[in-house]
């Protein structure tokens, strides 16, 4: 590893920012990526539940509807909650929370009596999944090295495939069974049970830690990576921190500023240490254009993504396919998630950021109108398998994209709230999906989920390239 110079100069981010790949962030990695494939897995597990309710319980539409939205209510709520908290209180100590009220609630809504009972616990089990999502992502932003910091997220949010392969196995295996949908949502128990090796294993934020105050804390963290077999490997000699930065600021020459495009050369630090900051700070003028675009990414994505995705089985099913063989469909088309999740990984460290997700949102927007216009199982599983690996590595780089738009004190607010906002049309899609096939069938709900992608990909190409910067610390 190049030796950037005397470590008197260099802040712990920056230490933290010039490491190679350590097992430490590995295990960080695993640990944040578990407990994202448990969300997907209860995700997923709503579309082919639906499907089996409205023939167990005779369901209309709507209320098969209202199962696939009511989650996504919570998530709304617990995506701006959450962040906002992340950054009062830590990132790690609200993830391990958020992991437990949702697991809870989830294992519970096995034993519901009815439709009403099912729709309260499938609204908390929302508030603690809307909640974890951005707080493991702006936990992981922090942590990865520079280089490859968006790669890193990528992978973490690839995590979200294999939570979704599971649940299709779970859907095409348990779900057709009697009660079954009772027993793959007891499964949901899980990540009540890793909440607590959560708790206790993963390292705090170090940025958090320093604008707390916490910075023997912080320090020790820091150490705890540069300990790491890697390092010393890389180096030829273990790394000898400087014991005297104690301060995020100390031996800094002035930082370098990642994000001039709004026509601000810097910007007020919100967030010293004891100074609280919420959401009207995302909309002060240097963060105003990227918390617009942003927002309007996410908004696009969730609405495209859970209108075509929740109610995929169900409309399989309506299209002549028996429960089994339209659950085996969807589990053919979840598996191509994989290969679009390992491209954008590649890509957005090749091409960037921007170009990245746009890219992968115009394909996504293709792929939806191919799909709408499918009427043969071949065409049906090679549009699904199209639209699910560009739909899913467009995901991977929004993640990857959305903590780097914001400073420190601001990170996990301005991830929630853009989650947040993005739930608001998750909410709405699965509730609009039956109205949109009222008016022109699949092929028309189809076109209006191609045009919501184009949409966020017009607002992609509005965000800032921030590849290889660091991440902003005022």
């Amino acid at each position: 590893m190049t030796d950037p110079g005397p470590t008197t100069q260099l802040t712990r981010t920056e230490r933290l920012d010039r490491l190679p790949f350590t097992r430490a962030h590995g295990k960080l990695l695993g640990a944040s990526g578990v407990g994202w494939a448990l969300d997907a897995m209860d995700v997923g597990l709503i579309s082919f539940i639906m499907a089996a309710l409205g023939a167990e319980w005779a369901l209309t539409d709507a209320e098969k509807s209202w199962i696939g939205s009511i989650g996504f209510v919570g998530m709304a709520i617990g995506a701006s909650v959450g962040g906002l908290l992340a950054d009062r209180f830590g990132r790690r100590q609200i993830f391990a929370l958020t992991l437990l009220v949702y697991g809870l609630a989830a294992g519970l809504s096995a034993a519901s009596a009815g439709l009403a009972m099912l729709l309260v616990l499938r609204f908390v089990v929302g508030l603690g999944l809307g909640a974890e999502l951005p707080v493991a992502s702006t936990l992981m932003s922090e942590f990865a090295p520079r280089k490859i910091r968006g790669r890193v997220v990528v992978i973490l949010e690839a995590f979200w495939a294999f939570g979704w392969i599971a649940a299709a196995l779970i859907g095409y295996l348990v779900v057709p069974a009697a009660n079954g949908w009772r027993w793959a949502l007891l499964l949901g128990t899980a990540p009540a049970l890793w909440a607590l090796v959560v708790r206790w294993r993963m390292p705090e934020s170090v940025r958090f830690l320093e604008r707390a105050g916490r910075h023997d804390e912080a320090e020790a963290v820091v150490r705890s990576f540069e300990s790491s077999p890697e390092v010393a490997r890389r180096s030829g000699h273990p790394e000898q921190p400087d014991r005297r930065a104690t301060s995020p600021q100390e031996g800094l020459s002035p930082v370098e500023a990642p994000g001039t495009d709004d026509g601000v050369a810097s910007v007020a630090e919100p967030g010293a240490p004891g100074q609280r900051v919420g959401w009207r700070d995302l909309w002060q003028v240097r963060l105003r254009r990227r918390t617009t675009a942003i927002w309007l990414a996410w908004f696009g994505v969730n609405f495209a993504y859970y209108g075509a995705f929740i109610w995929l089985p169900s409309l399989l099913v309506a299209k002549g396919f028996d429960l089994v063989h339209s659950f085996g469909y969807t589990l053919i088309i979840t598996l191509a998630q994989l290969p679009g999740y390992a491209a954008a990984a590649f890509l957005i460290e090749k091409w960037g950021r921007r170009p990245t997700l746009a890219t992968f949102l115009a394909g996504s927007a293709v792929a939806a109108i191919w799909f709408g216009q499918a009427d043969s199982v071949g065409m049906i599983i090679a549009a699904g398998m199209t639209l699910s690996a560009f739909n899913l590595g467009a995901w991977g780089a929004l993640y990857a994209v959305t903590p780097e738009l914001y400073p420190t004190p601001l990170r996990g607010t301005g991830a929630g709230s853009a989650a947040a906002f993005g739930r608001i049309a998750s909410i709405l899609a699965p509730l609009s999906v039956p109205l949109l096939l009222g008016v022109g069938g699949t092929a028309f709900a189809f076109v209006v989920f191609a045009v919501a992608f184009a949409l966020a990909c017009g607002a992609a190409l509005a965000l800032p390239e921030l590849t290889g910067t660091p991440l902003e610390e005022g």
